[in-house]
């Protein structure tokens, strides 16, 4: 290699250097303001009332229907003992940073094809915003692309749709066949209401689900991109099997009874599991039921075929 390419090279490294320094700075920034609305900080209305406390779901036939297909309430039976440890509150928190910002960064362009597609099939906000239940039962904003049009019933799982194939764009079957339209999730990642891996965030009017996983306490830990449950099934598990999976993933990061080293080991070697094993669910395109949950999404098949 001559001096002349030699020199081009490092002027490019260089520049290369300084953009994506610049775009780290820039995205930590942004999200650093936007996390206290992104939390509904200034919304106390929009909060949850058991925030840090422990819940029940009580079952009330008298009252409404809610997003698990059940009616009742919660009621809270104690406070969260969750103490976080050093990996926990340190190293996964740093490696959440680092993945996201350089995530946003590298997959960029995919960003911007996919906000494109949604543009031109409907047109409309590009980002879809869904309150969220986040650790010790706070709440949160979720960001996702928009893979359905915008008359699409608001805070209904998708498996409580009559027929949700008909609300979903020709764009977003790809995004979520894909989990393309999770990436914005990155988002919410570095403002530290998520985390790469983690339970998945639950509506926040899916109390049977949340008190489920309370029993387990994986409400206590930070919902994730992808979880245990994910790479186990994902929609063709039905809410006690998702909420148990969830309760698996969340005593690795149980310290109660362990050493320090066992308990700082066992979540890195859990969240090293489910990171590899949602690459391969992803590839695979595993467990995506569209419009069903487990035995729901089978049974509604059958009917059909009748």
């Amino acid at each position: 290699m001559d001096k002349k390419t030699a020199k081009k090279l490092k002027t490019a490294a260089a520049t290369a250097g300084i953009l994506f320094g610049g775009a780290l700075i820039a995205l930590n920034y942004i999200a650093k303001k936007s996390y206290p609305k992104s939390v509904y900080a200034d919304q106390p209305e929009e909060r949850s009332p058991f925030e840090g406390k422990k819940v029940v779901f009580v079952e009330d036939e008298n009252e409404p229907v809610n997003a698990d297909g059940k009616s009742g309430h919660l009621e809270a039976v104690g406070a969260s003992e969750h103490t976080p440890t050093f990996y926990e509150k340190y190293v996964k928190r740093g490696l959440d940073i680092m993945l996201s910002t350089c995530g946003m960064i590298v997959l960029a362009p995919v960003y911007a094809i996919s906000a494109i597609a949604i543009k031109i099939e409907d047109p409309g906000p590009v980002l879809f915003y869904q309150k969220r239940e986040g650790a010790f039962h706070s709440r949160f904003r979720l960001e996702k692309f928009r893979s359905m049009r915008l008359d699409t019933p608001q805070n209904v799982p998708t498996h409580q749709l009559a027929s949700p194939e008909k609300y979903l764009l020709r764009s977003g079957k790809l995004l979520r066949k894909t989990s393309a339209d999770e990436l914005p999730q990155l988002f919410n990642i570095l403002q530290g209401s998520m985390s790469i891996i983690g339970p998945r965030p639950a509506l926040w009017n899916q109390e049977f689900l949340i008190a489920e996983r309370d029993k387990y306490g994986a409400n206590d830990i930070k919902p994730g991109l992808t979880g245990l449950a994910q790479i186990s099934g994902r929609d063709e598990l039905e809410i006690p099997e998702k909420a148990r999976l969830d309760g698996v993933y969340a005593q690795a990061f149980n310290a109660k009874g362990k050493s320090k080293l066992r308990a700082n080991i066992e979540p890195f070697v859990m969240d090293c599991k489910v990171f590899f094993g949602s690459v391969f669910a992803v590839l695979k395109q595993k467990g995506i039921v569209e419009g069903g949950t487990g035995m729901i999404a089978k049974e509604t098949e059958k009917a059909k075929e009748l």
